[in-house]
């Protein structure tokens, strides 16, 4: 297996989305990035300012825990700071989210009201797209795009392109300590900030990234089995969508 050093990988994912905006036909102006304070948005949205391409990031908390909130402010304020084309804008979505809450209670369920929160996420970033001719970039890496799942469904999975979908976690945070991205930002507890409680992603996934890294490259793991079960659960959201196809069309 090829080993790529960290500063190449950079240099190749940079470069790839540097490549597609200018290769596809829709010519986009600018890249749109939600933040929320963890290492893969704040990986992508570093290698996004890097093309030098004009970069929008978003923080838009709802219901968040203050200390992400604040490493999103951060990353935000780094970013502006190292970087002339990059726009931080703080969108307080919580007022949007609890009339949400209101209008659908009838049909309450914890588990769909958490993943309304990306999916409120992902239109706000369409929407900040269109205002900008641009693309919305995400920010899964391969082990929650590709290995188990770990993401909403047309939420933080509705994207137009994924730099560090091929990345392990690990990988990632190889990239954030090159990038020079923040420190509590890189030993920060993973989370998708979708929970009240603050639960991270060991404790939903019940194994850390190191575990479900391994397990995916070793049927012989001891953790094999589980992360089977944790990605079987999720494969309707990796598989393409089924459609009825007919012979004689």
């Amino acid at each position: 297996m090829l080993i790529i050093n960290v500063e190449k990988r950079v240099n190749i994912i940079k470069n790839w989305i540097d490549s597609y905006c200018t290769s596809t036909t829709f010519d986009p102006k600018s890249l749109i990035v939600g933040v929320s304070g963890g290492i893969d948005s704040s990986v992508v949205s570093t290698l996004c300012a890097l093309t030098g391409r004009k970069t929008v990031v978003l923080s838009m908390p709802i219901k968040q825990i203050k200390s992400q909130h604040d490493l999103s402010i951060k990353h935000g304020e780094w970013l502006v700071s190292k970087f002339k084309n990059v726009e931080h804008r703080i969108f307080e979505l919580e007022k949007v989210f609890i009339s949400f809450e209101t209008l659908l209670n009838d049909f309450n369920s914890e588990h769909g009201f958490a993943n309304s929160r990306a999916r409120l996420r992902m239109a706000t970033l369409y929407q900040v797209a269109a205002a900008n001719s641009g693309i919305v970039v995400g920010t899964g890496n391969k082990v929650e795009d590709f290995g188990v799942g770990f993401y909403t469904k047309y939420g933080d999975g509705g994207v137009d392109i994924s730099p560090i979908a091929d990345c392990t976690k690990t990988q990632v945070w190889e990239m954030g300590k090159h990038l020079g991205v923040l420190k509590e930002i890189i030993e920060a507890e993973p989370t998708d900030g979708l929970w009240n409680d603050g639960r991270n992603d060991t404790d939903q996934l019940g194994m850390t990234y190191a575990e479900l890294e391994k397990a995916m490259t070793d049927k012989n793991d001891p953790n094999y089995r589980k992360y089977l079960e944790i990605r079987k659960k999720n494969l309707h959201k990796m598989n393409p969508i089924p459609v009825c196809k007919f012979d004689d069309i």
